[in-house]
């Protein structure tokens, strides 16, 4: 934990407002850097030309480098800057900078606004100075000078006093805890966090639903001249399937929330072997395998081009990218729930393996995408509570459908010396013939269960409304005391979390 430096009392600096020529402009650089400057540097600039577009303005700056040599850029802006401005730009990243009038005020920040950065925001910056000094009962401290890289400050120098030295030149993430106190994550820590978004990203361009598979699951498995292997697969995949009955039985739910592929990984790392023939996610790898051998290479390609490559980097360039893409807002955002609905052609008459083989490989990426939302989404909030999250999908069998069922079950654990209460809450995402598209939110807080549903179709809607009453009647039958139920017409809005209503909230907190 480190001090922002503070020799006196100074009031929180104020909100930053849209006034030409008193703060920085965060600007998008038309040309790379390259080499001119990295991130944290700064040089100063002119502005040669203006031009109004659609809906920003572009700039030509003349870039006046520490070397003598100068250049020009090319960059976009939200708002107009006089031509023959002089300002002071600053690399955020190879095609981000932020300009600052010269003229303006460039003292150092001795403490910071929680109005623009909120406790928990996440800070990025680089090294400018570090000086050893002695504190009042006589410890050594070192004043550091911190060129901020991200949020409404960036471009501007932050004073903080710290135990320990830092080289310059370093790079750090930092977390606000208060107007004067940071809190420096390591540098594993946030790799950690960049590796799973990276990751994340390159999985949810791959991922398509689950349906158009599912949906073609039933005619494939009476397809002939399939290859022996592919048809093997094909019904080891369909036999692992659960019908819907069978989830209304815990232990039968439980086992179908394990088998949806979500614990592969952990169960070949611990010799799990005997449980693999039910998961959906070791299934789809098996058909991939079988399929592999009767797919041409333009199939393969464009089947696993998942990002490959880019871990090649070398570890500064990637980390001083990574960093500024972390802290492109002041707070994490984590992945949203459901995941988007993308499709691929369905299936048409005779079976088609190149086909299959996209549908598959596109399937298990989807499956990746929620494992890694997963970890994008646990997290430890500003007030100390843990938050746990699991996200899968689940096909079920009814009938003559296979219905695919989006799952997160998130809990918050309080800190211990936190009075509150731990909150479990689950949502659902699914589209049941004849039915449509449906959301479930529901929470356990106190042993009290309160629930909102969501139904596309109005007359779904109005359907569910006249029966909860009697879902109020089953629940308590299974021993729940239930609070608030609810139904809507419509979607909720996508986000990054699905919240229900402060009015609900404040009724069961």
């Amino acid at each position: 934990m480190v001090e922002i430096s503070s020799t006196r009392a100074t009031p929180p600096c104020p909100p930053l407002r849209p006034s030409v020529g008193s703060v920085e402009l965060a600007v998008r650089l038309l040309q790379p850097l390259d080499q001119l400057l990295e991130a944290g540097q700064t040089a100063k600039a002119e502005v040669l030309q203006l031009r109004e577009a659609a809906n920003s303005f572009q700039l030509v700056l003349r870039l006046q480098l520490d070397n003598g040599q100068s250049s020009t850029l090319q960059a976009q802006s939200s708002r107009p800057l006089p031509i023959g401005e002089q300002v002071l730009l600053t690399a955020l990243s190879a095609t981000q900078a932020s300009l600052r009038p010269q003229g303006a005020a460039s003292q150092a920040l001795q403490q910071l606004d929680l109005h623009l950065l909120p406790t928990g925001s996440l800070l990025q910056g680089k090294v400018l100075d570090s000086q050893s000094q002695l504190d009042a009962q006589g410890r050594q401290q070192f004043r550091i000078v911190l060129s901020l890289l991200n949020t409404p400050l960036a471009g501007r120098q932050l004073l903080i006093d710290s135990p320990q030295p830092l080289p310059n030149g370093s790079l750090l993430t930092a977390q606000v805890q208060g107007s004067q106190q940071l809190l420096f994550l390591p540098l594993s820590q946030q790799l950690d966090q960049l590796a799973v978004q990276q990751q994340l990203q390159g999985q949810l361009a791959n991922q398509v639903s689950l349906q158009p598979l599912l949906k073609a699951l039933p005619a494939l498995l009476q397809a002939k001249g399939l290859p022996e292997g592919v048809q093997q697969s094909l019904r080891q995949l369909f036999a692992g399937l659960p019908e819907l009955e069978q989830l209304s039985n815990p232990k039968q739910l439980a086992q179908a929330m394990e088998n949806a592929g979500s614990l592969l990984e952990n169960r070949l790392l611990s010799g799990q072997l005997g449980t693999l023939p039910h998961d959906f996610k070791a299934n789809l790898l098996r058909l991939l395998g079988q399929l592999l051998p009767h797919s041409p290479q333009q199939a393969l390609a464009q089947a696993f081009s998942l990002g490959q490559g880019q871990g090649s980097q070398a570890l500064p360039a990637f980390f001083r990218q990574a960093l500024g893409a972390l802290g492109q807002s002041s707070t994490r955002q984590p992945a949203g729930f459901p995941l988007p609905t993308r499709l691929l052609q369905d299936m048409e008459g005779e079976a088609d393996l190149e086909t299959l083989l996209k549908l598959a490989a596109a399937a298990v990426s989807r499956l990746q995408s929620h494992q890694l939302a997963s970890l994008a989404q646990n997290q430890t909030l500003p007030d100390g509570t843990q938050l746990t999250t699991w996200q899968m999908e689940l096909p079920v069998r009814q009938q003559q459908d296979i219905v695919p069922v989006q799952v997160r079950v998130q809990h918050e654990e309080p800190d211990q010396a936190s009075e509150r209460e731990s909150l479990w809450r689950l949502d659902l995402a699914f589209d049941l013939p004849p039915l449509g598209a449906l959301q479930v939110q529901a929470q356990l807080l106190r042993g009290t269960l309160s629930s909102q549903l969501w139904a596309e179709q109005a007359s779904t809607a109005s359907l569910i409304e006249q029966e909860l009453e009697h879902l109020r009647q089953r629940l308590k039958a299974a021993g729940l005391q239930v609070g608030e139920l609810a139904c809507r017409h419509g979607m909720p809005a996508q986000g990054a979390s699905t919240q229900l209503s402060h009015r609900w909230v404040d009724e069961t907190a």
